[in-house]
């Protein structure tokens, strides 16, 4: 009797579990990520991140204006942050973040039931977030960067019904390591998923029958095989990223015909590359601390609860032998150079971010010890109006941070500076920014009023 109870007891508590975990995914809004009961504080979010990888070896050369992302976001103006939400890049999971999670002055309005959280800006009853959990598919389901740039102002223009030109859209995406996304995306067609009301849309128009065939017969592909999945010449999983990352009007859109094959796949793998490199922020499913370190940091904007990494997943769980795994890279080989190019872009971007933090740190920790008890502080951190000067520092000096990011001991903080070594410490740093000669003014004016009032406080006595 016992015995049965307690199956009994078991089966009603995995119910529970199972209707709330599905509840979740449909409705946002059901368990709130935005509870203030869960902050972390500035003081323990250093302790979050990795620190990076000293040996990690630089693949690409990219400049500093691709490695800097500090963005201006007005969150009471008029700017709007656009997520591209790629299939099975774990976009559900951090649009979730986006609109539960994020500290705000007016936190989105998540209600359990609902599929949509309304996310105003604080000022007045505009949305500063376009994405699928806050303003729904707008454009169409899983919209990519040819729909997404061709409609979102409109359709923001009709929701507000007025005309705005003076928007500044930021787009943002996730990348995932691409193997392990197509077999995510295999898995969850195999459970019944199509997808095929997206739009599609590319010149103005959706593509024809023959343009963009079916691989599939009926209402659905469930249970197809691996092999049946990989053998569909027409399956749009293959190359996803890098199709829905390019502007697809360069080829002719879906158009085989437009441009030869080779031809058509080099230029939406650089358009793709291009289109990436130039927006706001974009993040890999492998890395989620990095991720969120990298969006806190560019939208100057905080979660209230760190990201946990999964590495358990459905693609995790298929078990496959090296021909397989070969043969997807084939069907998936722009969105494997594509990966590798982002993947190196993303790990640039986090060193380049901790290096520059540190670094203003430390200065900024010298100039509180020098001026201490004199009453006299300096802001290091650069205003909302202008990029940090920091951000044109030389490559040598970069290299010379990622060697003591390796775990050597900080040796300033040891000993209080002069002012002499101060004085160096201004010049240096003053010299290998942009407008060195009027920041060196400035600070070397307040270490000259910090001199004057050691003289005057010792002529006194």
């Amino acid at each position: 009797m016992v015995e049965r109870s307690s199956k009994f007891l078991l089966i009603v508590v995995g119910s529970v579990c199972f209707m709330l975990i599905l509840y979740q995914y449909v409705a946002p809004g059901v368990i709130n990520f935005g509870s203030p009961h869960g902050y972390f504080t500035e003081e323990d979010e250093g302790d979050i991140f990795p620190t990076p990888d000293p040996h990690y070896v630089k693949k690409y050369y990219f400049p500093v204006r691709d490695l800097e992302r500090t963005i201006d976001f007005q969150i009471k103006g008029e700017d709007v942050i656009v997520f591209l939400h790629i299939q099975k890049t774990g976009g559900t999971t951090f649009g979730r973040h986006l609109v539960q999670n994020v500290r705000l002055e007016v936190p989105c309005d998540c209600r359990p039931g609902q599929k949509k959280c309304t996310c105003y800006r604080p000022n007045r009853k505009e949305t500063w977030l376009f994405s699928r959990f806050s303003t729904g598919w707008s454009c169409g389901l899983h919209a990519d960067w040819t729909e997404l740039t061709n409609c979102v102002p409109g359709v923001l223009n009709k929701k507000e019904n007025k005309q705005k030109n003076l928007r500044k859209f930021y787009y943002i995406t996730l990348l995932r390591d691409p193997v392990s996304r197509y077999l995510s995306e295999w898995r969850h067609v195999q459970r019944g998923a199509t997808w095929k009301t997206s739009l599609h849309m590319c010149d103005g128009r959706t593509p024809t029958p023959e343009e963009l065939p079916s691989c599939y017969e009926g209402s659905d592909w469930s249970g197809c095989t691996l092999q049946q999945f990989m053998d569909c010449p027409y399956n749009l999983a293959n190359n996803r990223q890098v199709r829905m990352l390019a502007d697809l009007s360069l080829v002719g859109c879906y158009n085989m015909s437009t441009v030869p094959e080779k031809k058509r796949a080099q230029l939406l793998l650089e358009s793709a590359k291009k289109n990436l490199r130039d927006m706001a922020f974009f993040g890999l499913t492998e890395y989620q601390r990095k991720t969120q370190f990298l969006f806190e940091r560019t939208f100057r904007l905080r979660f209230i609860r760190p990201f946990m990494q999964y590495n358990s997943t459905r693609a995790a769980g298929v078990d496959l032998d090296n021909g397989t795994i070969q043969r997807i890279e084939e069907l998936n080989e722009l969105d494997m150079e594509l990966y590798d190019y982002a993947r190196d872009l993303f790990q640039q971007r986090y060193q380049y971010t901790r290096q520059q933090e540190r670094r203003l740190q430390r200065i900024k920790s010298h100039m509180q010890q020098s001026h201490q008890g004199l009453g006299l502080g300096v802001s290091l951190w650069p205003s909302h109006g202008r990029q940090s000067s920091v951000s044109t520092l030389e490559d040598g000096e970069l290299e010379r941070e990622e060697r003591e990011e390796g775990g050597r001991a900080e040796e300033a903080g040891s000993r209080l500076p002069t002012e002499d070594y101060m004085n160096q410490i201004i010049n240096r740093w003053c010299e290998e920014t942009k407008g060195g000669e009027e920041e060196e003014g400035r600070m070397l004016q307040v270490v000259a009023r910090g001199r004057a009032v050691r003289a005057t406080s010792t002529l006194g006595t």
